[in-house]
Order: structure tokens, then C-alpha cells, then sequence
């Protein structure tokens, strides 16, 4: 029998189908009052003396062997802190010192703008001529040439829901003898990852998404064991040292994967995270993945026999697509902004995509026929075309 789906154990409005999991997970139960404990009891009632008493110094690590164990990761490889966007600095800086002969650092063109932005900037930053090359996604493999550096990736795209070939690229990369770092923030959660299988050096990813931390949750890094005793952290903050407490003058980084810690952890945003990773108890990543290529088959096929308006942009082969499924109409915005006013909610990526993401946690295959009756209402009868849903607002 199958655990899923499990929706008495999240907070959902009443009358929602949330296909946007895939962007901001929903409330779980209980991540309310364990957020609460921590602010009354712990901050309140203990004060200072928490980090002790309460054990928050401890919770990066923690809470990292348990999103380790959902993305096929060994306890003591993955820690949590800071946004995506610095551990993707981290890993890209820490994979260019393992190659100070190359001076390339290789991505494709359907890469989420903020890692190619980090990317960018580190170039600038190092200032010894050190390159961000883009491809498209299908010629990563073949533009792995010798003087690549490092190889970034976000395994799933996160506007059409192509998934790259984790084993083949991370293959690949190794034997040019490039360094592979993962962006997992569209496939923890999502996919049965097996990093530690996969051989690559480093991966990164958030918790806000599938992983249901909430708004700003903290992200997470993986290093692969047999490097982490070497891997020399850039941003070389006072948790990453080895001895915190002993406010030594000159950096000396922390034993394994504590060295890529950097700030102070975010207490309150860890309890959440914490608390909602409690949904994932006895259920299996395989079980999820099953789940959620079923129901965005389900959504793909009653879709395109509604509404032949809408052109599927994702992949049809569930085999190369992530658990988002997008679809493009010309008057996407608008259309978006019509089937939320009706309860359906997903959202729009520019130029015309309408995305939905498939959370089998929650999600069910009456949701699924349920909402592809509602933007079949929408399309059809163009229920889109009012000045009130053209109006662009600042997050779509």
C-alpha cells in the first residue's frame, strides 16, 4: 500500500489545488508550533544559554544528514546554511582551486540566472582569467574539453523541467578531468537522487522548494567524502574554522564538511525546516518519483486533449523531466493569473510559460483532473483576457 499521498499533514487552504510546490513548498503541520518553541522556550526562556541547552550550533549539520538522506548522500557530507546562491559561490570557488590550471568554468544557457551570475561574478572577482562558458543543455557533454575547470549544472531546468543525465555528465566531466558540482534545488525532494553515487565532487540546493522549509529556508552543501578534508572554503567564515570559540587570529578550516559552514546558522528558519522534514517519514524518494511521473503524465495528457492552445515545452519522456511540467501560450502571464483567481496555483516564467509542479505528498489524481477542468474553463472561454490579469506584479 502507499504512503501517499499524505495531505492531513500539511496546512492547505480549503478549495486549493498547489501545483507551485516545485517554487515554495506548503506549511506542513506542525512547523507552526515548532517555530513558536523555538522563540518562546528556547529563545525566550533560554536566552544565550540556547546554543547550548537547545543544541542550535549542532542543527546545521543535523538537519544536513537529514536532507543528506534524501538526496543519496552519506551522514557527514552535507550542511546546511546561508542562501543557494552563496553555497553555489563556495562550490565553484572551492572547485577552481582544485584546478588552478584552467581557467573555464562551463554551463548551459538553461541554467537558473543566479548561478550563472554567481559564476560571473567570481570571475570578475578572482580577476586571472577565468571564464563562464554557456552551451545549450544538449551539448554540455560534448563542450567538456581540457581546459574546463569546473562543470555547473542544475540537473533540472527550471523552466521547461529538463533533466540532465547526472551519471553521463558527471562521467563525462571526470574523465576531461573537470570538476562536477550539481545544483539539486529542482530535484531534492523531487527525484530519487543518488549524489554519492554519482561520483561528483560537490552539490548544492535549497529546502524552500520540495523540501518545504518555507520562504528564505536555509540551502545546503554536499562534498563528497574522500575531498572534504581537502576542499579549501573561500568564503572562510568563523563556523567553518575548526576551533570557533578560540577566535584564533588566521582561518584554519573545520574537520570534514563543517568547513563549508560560513554565518551564523538561522535558528528559527532551521527549527522550521527541521520540523517539516517530519513529512518525509517512511516514504521513499522511489515512491515519491513514481508518484509524481504519474500524476504529471495524467496532467500532460488532460491538458493537451482541453486546451490545444497550450504547447508542452517540458519533455514528454518522463525519463528526462524533472516534476514540473510547462506549457507555453502566448498569453501565459494573464492566463496564469486567471486559473489562480480560480483556486489552480502554478506560475509563469518569461517569456510564455505556465508551470505547475507535481508534489505527491499532497497532490492526488482527482486534484489533477480538477485543475485541468478549471484551465480548460480559462482557456476556452478566455476568461484570461481582462485588463486585472495583464497587470504584471513584482513575483510571477
Amino acid at each position: 500500500m502507499s504512503n501517499l499521498p499524505r495531505k492531513h499533514l500539511f496546512d492547505l487552504p480549503d478549495g486549493m489545488i498547489y501545483l507551485d510546490g516545485n517554487s515554495l513548498g506548503p506549511l506542513p503541520k506542525g512547523v507552526s508550533e515548532a517555530v513558536q518553541k523555538t522563540v518562546e522556550a528556547e529563545w525566550g526562556g533560554q536566552l544565550i544559554g540556547g546554543w547550548n541547552a537547545c543544541k542550535w550550533m549542532e542543527q546545521p549539520s543535523r538537519v544536513g544528514n537529514q536532507v543528506g538522506r534524501l538526496i543519496g548522500a552519506p551522514a557527514g557530507s552535507v550542511v546546511m546554511g546561508d542562501t543557494l546562491s552563496i553555497k553555489v559561490f563556495q562550490a565553484l570557488a572551492a572547485g577552481l582551486q582544485m584546478r588552478p590550471d584552467r581557467k573555464a568554468i562551463l554551463s548551459d544557457t538553461g541554467n537558473f540566472p543566479s548561478d550563472l551570475y554567481m559564476a560571473q561574478g567570481l570571475a570578475r572577482f578572482k580577476d586571472q582569467g577565468i571564464e563562464l562558458r554557456m552551451v545549450e543543455p544538449e551539448d554540455v557533454a560534448g563542450a567538456i574539453g581540457e581546459d574546463i575547470a569546473v562543470v555547473m549544472l542544475t540537473e533540472v531546468d527550471y523552466r521547461t523541467g529538463r533533466r540532465h543525465d547526472m551519471a553521463a555528465i558527471t562521467k563525462a566531466a571526470q574523465e576531461a578531468g573537470a570538476v562536477m558540482v550539481w545544483d539539486l534545488a529542482h530535484s531534492a525532494g523531487a527525484l530519487d537522487v543518488e549524489i554519492e553515487a554519482s561520483g561528483c565532487e560537490m552539490a548544492v540546493g535549497c529546502t524552500y522548494k520540495y523540501l518545504n522549509g518555507g520562504p528564505g529556508a536555509p540551502a545546503f552543501i554536499y562534498v563528497r567524502p574522500d575531498l572534504v578534508e581537502t576542499v579549501e572554503p573561500a568564503l572562510a567564515g568563523w563556523l567553518g574554522h575548526d576551533a570557533p570559540f578560540a577566535f584564533d587570529l588566521d582561518y584554519r578550516p573545520g574537520a570534514g564538511i563543517e568547513r563549508m559552514r560560513v554565518g551564523t546558522p538561522p535558528v528559527l528558519q532551521l527549527a522550521a525546516l527541521e520540523e517539516a522534514l517530519k513529512v518525509w517519514n517512511s516514504v521513499t524518494m522511489k515512491e515519491v518519483r513514481a508518484a509524481s511521473v504519474h500524476l504529471s503524465d495524467l496532467f500532460i495528457s488532460e491538458i493537451e486533449a482541453r486546451c490545444p492552445m497550450m504547447s508542452l515545452v517540458s519533455p514528454r519522456d518522463c525519463a528526462v523531466r524533472g516534476s514540473q511540467v510547462s506549457f507555453a501560450f502566448e498569453n501565459g502571464y494573464a492566463a496564469m493569473q486567471a486559473v489562480i483567481a480560480r483556486g489552480v496555483i502554478g506560475d509563469f516564467r518569461a517569456p510564455n510559460v505556465m508551470r505547475f509542479g507535481f508534489t505527491p505528498l499532497f497532490l492526488d489524481d482527482g486534484d489533477i483532473i480538477r485543475a485541468a477542468e478549471i484551465i480548460e474553463d480559462v482557456m476556452v472561454n478566455k476568461l484570461w483576457n481582462t485588463p486585472e490579469y495583464h497587470a504584471r506584479k513584482a513575483v510571477t
